[in-house]
């Protein structure tokens, strides 16, 4: 056992990650959760890489599952794969350039931006009352496919170089780019998020920054919370999921201006 973190500890941690998985699994945003719980219950001499990526190790596990969930529920949706793949799999290069990009570039510039974005997609999915609730694609072809090119590569560089709220935005653009409905939109961006957190993990762990005793343990309770909430968002339908987003962007809102402008 790592020094300063006892079995209490672990279970502790173990309860955030099962919350992180099941609010993840629905509409992103388990960061929100998980990642202040790793900071404030590990040691405080935990190097920031080592927690980024013990909890990478977490959230890799859960996304998957719910991944996993949603693809075998959704059988009356048919998840349009080529568009899907291509954007996972440049959202995975683009993650690692994001990650190297990191030590020359200040991050705290990126703050205001992601917070008026954030700001513009809770307004608009409030205003337009149906958004996400029909899936019905507006986008065909080429198109389609270069669209998801420049989703991946996008937020594929953000998740690696900033990454609070990577889930809420790919489910956002889903929704709105592509014209899915919430549940297959979350489908979809699961399956972008596994690739970023592939190669978000591969950084970390070929630089030997994971505490295996804390993570995997972690990893177990975020893929139950996952996968409950994977079930859950099926059952309650894309309301359920468009009321939760909806709470989860405002509480990233607040804390994002917080550490911007406090």
């Amino acid at each position: 056992m790592p020094h300063g973190i006892d079995s209490v500890t672990i279970a502790a941690l173990g309860f955030f990650a099962f919350l992180a998985g099941f609010i993840d699994s629905m509409v992103g945003g388990g960061g929100l959760i998980q990642l202040p719980a790793l900071l404030l219950l590990l040691p405080k001499d935990t190097p920031i890489p080592t927690v980024l990526g013990t909890g990478k190790v977490a959230s890799l596990a859960g996304t998957s599952a719910s991944a996993y969930r949603y693809l075998k529920g959704l059988t009356g949706v048919p998840i349009r794969w080529r568009t899907v793949a291509v954007a996972a799999v440049v959202a995975g290069c683009f993650a690692l350039l994001g990650a190297r990009a990191v030590s020359g570039l200040n991050k705290e510039l990126v703050k205001p931006l992601v917070l008026a974005l954030l700001v513009l997609m809770a307004a608009y999915t409030f205003w337009r009352k149906d958004f996400g609730s029909l899936h019905a694609p507006r986008l065909h072809g080429s198109r389609e496919l270069w669209t998801g090119v420049a989703l991946g590569a996008s937020i594929g560089f953000y998740d690696g170089f900033f990454g609070p709220g990577t889930g809420s935005l790919l489910l956002f653009a889903f929704v709105g780019l592509f014209g899915y409905d919430f549940l297959a939109a979350s489908a979809s961006a699961k399956v972008v998020n596994v690739a970023t957190n592939i190669a978000g993990l591969a950084y970390f762990v070929s630089t030997g920054q994971v505490l295996y005793q804390v993570a995997l343990p972690m990893a177990v309770c975020n893929v139950l919370g996952a996968m409950l909430g994977a079930r859950m968002a099926m059952r309650r339908g894309t309301g359920f999921v468009r009321v939760l987003f909806l709470v989860v962007v405002s509480a990233f809102i607040l804390k994002l201006g917080w550490e911007t402008f406090a």
